[in-house]
């Protein structure tokens, strides 16, 4: 997984609500289970009809493949847990989600990959929305160790995220990485404490 510490990137929105995981890679997309390509299989149902580009999605649009920061509607990756879900945002090329909340599972899913779910106030995520749809071109600035986001005009506001998420995702390593790097640790622990199961 690769480190998040400080991003600077332009924003697409999409101000729908409620957007659920098979909005975002529908259920024919599901066999793989490699991140590779899932990203051209991302909202397929918004962006494709009959194998042909819908031309008015937002994420058809030239300046969407540079963008790093998605801003989304309110409830954002609800419906069934699916992991391809963030496999397939990340492999478009977003690195952050921007939203006044997020479900659950999906929340917990995107952290464990490396893509960082940010939850704003209302007033905020209505400023990113206008400012996404009119400049194309704006950037914000998010810093994970601060946990802020920095708009345009220079106003931060602070989110929140959980201590394990963020120290996993500010060193780049998942659940695993980080059990592993706990080895000394969990070794120490056990020379100075008797095993409780006879292995006799």
């Amino acid at each position: 997984m690769n480190q998040f510490k400080t991003l600077t990137g332009k924003m697409v929105a999409v101000p729908t609500e409620n957007i659920d995981t098979d909005q975002i890679i529908p259920a024919r997309f599901l066999k793989t289970i490699s991140k590779a390509g899932l990203g051209e299989h991302m909202f397929a149902d918004w962006r494709y009809e009959e194998g042909a580009v819908k031309k008015d999605c937002v994420f058809n649009q030239p300046y969407a493949s540079a963008a790093e920061v998605l801003v989304a509607g309110d409830n954002f990756g609800c419906g069934s847990s699916r992991e391809h879900a963030p496999w397939a945002l990340m492999d478009f090329g977003f690195q952050a989600i921007i939203s006044t909340s997020f479900a659950d599972i999906f929340r917990n899913n995107a952290l464990k990959n490396g893509l960082l779910p940010v939850i704003v106030d209302n007033e905020t995520h209505r400023q990113l929305l206008s400012l996404a749809e009119e400049d194309h071109e704006a950037q914000v600035t998010i810093n994970l160790q601060e946990q802020t986001l920095t708009l345009p005009d220079g106003r931060s506001v602070e989110f929140p995220i959980d201590g394990f998420s963020k120290t996993c995702l500010l060193e780049g390593i998942d659940q695993l990485g980080y059990l592993q790097k706990q080895e000394d640790k969990i070794q120490a622990y056990e020379q100075t404490h008797p095993a409780r199961i006879s292995t006799a």
